[in-house]
């Protein structure tokens, strides 16, 4: 596991996460995720930590209430957020995490537009 640092545009937020340096990503095609370009990195509760920024971050919900997207109220950039899929860990956009220590991104897709026919096909949060 390694230690990636990470954050928002105007460098408000920033957070560091444990996660292998080659990192497997999701590219989910949902509309929120389309729309901003989100790659997923599903990590556990325990595998991230907020180091600054709780009081610039802004939570907006839509659909079935459960996903909590946290954005950076200054510059509107969402690094990260609580899930629907696995609502007990977070996904981090990894087009926000410093690529000093990603070795390796290997992406796959994910038919988010059609989410209950598919959300069994993600992986589970490891540790």
């Amino acid at each position: 596991m390694t230690i990636h640092t990470g954050g928002c545009h105007c460098g408000e937020v920033k957070f560091e996460i444990e996660a292998p340096a080659a990192v497997e990503v999701t590219r989910c095609n949902c509309s929120i995720c389309n729309m901003c370009g989100f790659l997923h990195l599903f990590v556990s509760k325990k595998n991230f930590r907020l180091l600054q920024g709780a009081d610039a971050l802004s939570t907006y919900t839509f659909n079935s209430g459960v996903a909590q997207h946290r954005f950076c109220k200054h510059c509107g950039i969402k690094s990260f957020y609580i899930p629907r899929s696995h609502p007990d860990g977070f996904s981090i956009n990894v087009n926000c995490l410093d690529p000093a220590t990603i070795t390796s991104v290997k992406e796959s897709p994910f038919d988010g537009r059609n989410w209950e026919q598919n959300i069994s096909e993600l992986s589970p949060i490891s540790d």
